[in-house]
C-alpha cells in the first residue's frame, strides 16, 4: 500500500526536503546564479541546473524512505519514470521539485514543490497530495477521503460569494491572457497570474481564488498534488478530455479548470475554448 509508511512519515519527508530547498535558495540568491542551464529535462524543458539540485534533494530523500520498505514508480519533470526501492512497488511518485521555475530563476517568490502520491496510474488514483509554497512559507496537504489542510488548520473552497471576481491564469504568454480577457469580459473582475499552477490551483482551494485555468496544456507533474487538495477542499475540478482518468506520465498533456463550485466552471471552460480556438488558427 502506497501510503503504508504512514501519512506522517510521509509529511516529514516532504518537510526535510523543503528545508533542504530552501537552504539552496539561500545560498543561490541573485538571478545571475540561478540562471544556470544543465540541458534538457525528461519533459521536454531546457533544465535550470537548481532544478535538478532540487530534484537531487528529493531523490535522497525517497532513497531513505525505500530503507523503510517504500517500493514505488517516481515521475519527476528532470529525471522522467525512475523506480525507487523494489521494482514490484504499485505506487507511484508524481514530482515537481520546482514548480514556477521561471520564478525562481527571476527571484519571484512564488514557487512551490508539488508532490502527489497515488496508488494507481490516473490522477483519481493520488492518495497524498503535497503543495508548498516558498514565497509564503505555506503547506498545502490532502489526503484523498480525509480533507485538506493549510499549516494544519482545515482548508475549504469558500470564497465571499461574489461570483468569478478573482481568476487565477497560468501559462500566461500576452496572445493567450488577451484571449481569456476577451473571453471573460463581463463574466470576472479580476486576472491574476501566478507562475506556478500548484498555487493557482491551492488558491482555489483556499478560496483566494474563484477560479483558474491553464492557457495551455500542462503535465501531470504540474497539477497532480494540487487537483487532489481543491477537490477535497470542496471545489470543483474539470479535466477536459479522460477527467480524472487521465494518466500520471511525463507524456501525458491537459487542461485544468478549477472553481469554488461548478456553477463557476463554465464561463472558465468557455476561455479555455477561446485560447484553444487561437492556438489552432496560428
Amino acid at each position: 500500500m502506497v501510503l503504508g509508511l504512514g501519512v506522517d512519515r510521509w509529511l516529514d519527508s516532504f518537510r526535510r526536503m523543503v528545508d533542504a530547498q530552501r537552504e539552496l535558495f539561500d545560498a543561490s540568491p541573485s538571478i545571475a546564479e540561478r540562471t544556470v542551464y544543465e540541458g534538457v529535462g525528461e519533459g521536454g524543458d531546457h533544465s535550470l541546473a537548481i532544478d535538478r539540485r532540487c530534484e537531487d534533494i528529493v531523490f535522497y530523500e525517497l532513497e531513505v524512505l525505500a530503507g523503510d520498505g517504500l517500493s514505488l514508480l517516481a515521475i519527476s519533470e528532470e529525471r522522467g519514470q525512475v523506480v525507487v526501492g523494489s521494482p514490484d512497488g504499485s505506487g507511484q511518485a508524481v514530482i515537481d521539485p520546482i514548480d514556477g521555475s521561471l520564478n525562481v530563476r527571476r527571484t519571484l517568490p512564488s514557487h512551490a514543490l508539488s508532490i502527489a502520491i497515488a496508488d494507481g496510474e490516473s490522477l483519481s488514483d493520488v492518495a497524498l497530495g503535497y503543495v508548498y509554497d516558498f514565497g509564503a512559507r505555506e503547506e498545502f496537504v490532502a489526503v484523498r477521503g480525509a480533507g485538506a489542510r493549510l499549516n494544519s488548520a482545515a482548508l475549504q473552497a469558500q470564497g465571499p460569494g461574489y461570483g468569478l471576481e478573482v481568476v487565477g491564469m497560468e501559462s500566461a504568454k500576452p496572445e493567450r491572457v488577451a484571449e481569456v480577457a476577451k473571453a471573460l469580459c463581463g463574466q470576472a473582475f479580476r486576472i491574476r497570474s501566478v507562475g506556478s499552477i500548484a498555487i493557482s490551483l491551492c488558491y482555489v482551494a483556499g478560496g483566494r481564488f474563484d477560479g483558474m485555468l491553464t492557457g495551455r496544456p500542462c503535465r501531470s507533474v504540474d497539477l497532480a498534488a494540487a487537483q487532489l487538495i481543491v477537490r477535497e477542499a470542496g471545489g470543483s475540478l474539470v479535466i477536459p478530455g479522460d477527467g480524472l482518468d487521465a494518466g500520471l506520465g511525463l507524456d501525458e498533456r491537459y487542461h485544468v479548470i478549477a472553481a469554488l463550485e461548478e456553477g463557476m466552471l463554465a464561463p472558465l471552460d468557455e476561455a479555455q475554448r477561446a485560447v484553444d480556438a487561437m492556438e489552432a488558427r496560428s
